[in-house]
């Protein structure tokens, strides 16, 4: 009986490159399929004036490594509220500040992942004038905010945490005429 042929290998794929392989690798390295919330929030800038300089209340949170950061004021919006009646609520819970709405200085759209989630959120800015209250976060409802203080506009775009809310330090800069 003659022996089989030995089947011959046909030609060796060639491994992926470029956008194919940038493409596999993405999808190797990416985290089980998470579900998507969207979360819409509210805050600001609360600026006073005092001898001539113009202070904006800010919190400062723990992130996940324990570091403090300091961010503006902002919370979910409840339901049957504007962004304006949300963002004035919010300043006054996690800064004591009373504050009026002076104009919008912009939207933030993000994601991030938390535990058991990936969530989009876009939160609206406002400028807001103070109009009394001591700074504090004693009234903060969810007591995400240690700490607050006035730090100078001028300052904001060196002492925020985030990028996109150094933007928002920097428009309202511009609007009050500061240099940053």
């Amino acid at each position: 009986m003659p022996t089989p042929p030995v089947p011959r290998p046909g030609p060796v794929p060639m491994p992926p490159q470029g956008a194919a392989l940038r493409r596999r690798e993405s999808v190797a390295h990416r985290a089980p399929h998470l579900p998507v919330s969207n979360e819409t929030s509210a805050g600001g800038i609360a600026v006073r004036v005092e001898d001539g300089i113009a202070y904006a209340a800010c919190i400062g949170r723990r992130n996940r490594a324990g570091r403090l950061e300091w961010c503006l004021p902002k919370g979910h919006i409840e339901e049957g509220e504007t962004p304006e009646i949300a963002a004035v609520r919010e300043v006054a819970e996690e800064t004591g500040i009373d504050a009026d709405i002076i104009q919008p200085l912009g939207i933030i759209d993000y994601w991030f992942t938390g535990d058991d989630r990936r969530v989009h959120k876009v939160v609206h800015h406002y400028l807001l004038e103070a109009k009394g209250g001591i700074i504090t976060t004693e009234n903060d409802p969810d007591h995400e905010a240690e700490v607050a203080r006035w730090i100078a506009v001028a300052e904001l775009s060196r002492e925020l945490a985030y990028p996109n809310e150094r933007k928002m330090a920097q428009a309202a800069a511009r609007l009050l005429a500061i240099a940053p």
